[in-house]
This record gives C-alpha cells, structure tokens and sequence, in this order.
C-alpha cells in the first residue's frame, strides 16, 4: 500500500495542476493520514502520561471523560492531542502536498476519530471538553499543514537551466 502511494505521489510531481480523479491515491492518502494520527497519538498520549505518572490505556484514545478538564489527567490527554495535531501537520506536509486539500483531509481524519468515539462509546460524544479538544485539534492541524504545504508551494521555481547572465 505503501509502495503504491509513494508510486502515485512521484507520478504526481511532473506535472502542473493535475486535477486527476484518483480514488485510488485519495483512499490511500486517508488511510495514511489515519494510521498517522493514531500512531502519533498514541506516542504522545504515551509519553505524556508516562511523564506525568497517569494511567496509561486504550481508552484514551476514545473515551470521553478522560478528556475532563477539571481533572489533571484530562488536561495532559488534552495537551497530548494539541501535539498529536502539529504532528498530524507534518502528515499533511509529506502526504497530501497541497494548500487547498489540507483542511478536507484534517477534517476527515477528525470524523473518523469522531465516529470511532462513537463506536467505541456506544453513545454520541456530549463532553463539552471532548468537542473543545478536537475542534482546537482540527484547527492546529489545518492551518499547521497548509503552512507548511504553502511554504512547500511558494518556493521558486527554476525557469530556465542556464547560467545568470549579469547586465
């Protein structure tokens, strides 16, 4: 899979503006996008409760209540996705490549998580801190990436191959 989306990224820098349907390269940049996030959070969610000596579980993950926010714990597990997103960004940097399709693929990623929260719940998420969380994580995410995307696209581009002639 990996090797398909890498394939499908290079055929992409030769040309200028493609606008290709490729279901193909946009259901593989999703998964990707997903298996980052998760193994990002799951560092993050990791190493923030192993330093602060909090409990450290699945759970984190999709629960709703471990993102309380009068709780110190909930306050880390909030911290822990807030860098889980910048890292998200980076994501969107190496994957996706473009400025104007970073918001559609952050937010896919945050609707998936939502309803893999649902699914794991069995209930609809009514945590005001869970919806706070992920929204300040969706934004972190979006406008890190097409930051970063943006700086990637504004960079000079080469005209011509032949030396500077001084006038």
């Amino acid at each position: 899979m990996l090797a398909l989306l890498r394939r499908q990224l290079t055929n992409m820098h030769g040309q200028f503006r493609s606008s290709v349907w490729d279901p193909v390269l946009i259901i593989a940049q999703i998964i990707t996008m997903q298996c980052i996030f998760y193994t990002s959070a799951g560092f993050w969610l990791y190493l923030t409760s192993y330093i602060t000596n909090f409990d450290r579980h699945i759970s984190q993950f999709f629960t709703h209540s471990d993102l309380d926010f009068g709780e110190d714990s909930g306050r880390i597990n909030a911290i822990g996705f807030a860098i889980n997103s910048l890292c998200c960004a980076f994501g969107l940097w190496i994957v996706v490549q473009k400025t104007k399709q970073c918001l559609d693929y952050a937010a896919t990623v945050h609707i998936i998580h939502f309803f893999c929260c649902w699914i794991y719940n069995a209930r609809f998420p009514q945590n005001f801190y869970w919806w706070l969380t992920n929204i300040i994580s969706l934004i972190l995410m979006t406008v890190s990436g097409e930051f970063l995307c943006m700086r990637s696209e504004m960079k000079a581009i080469p005209v011509s191959l032949a030396p500077k002639a001084d006038l």
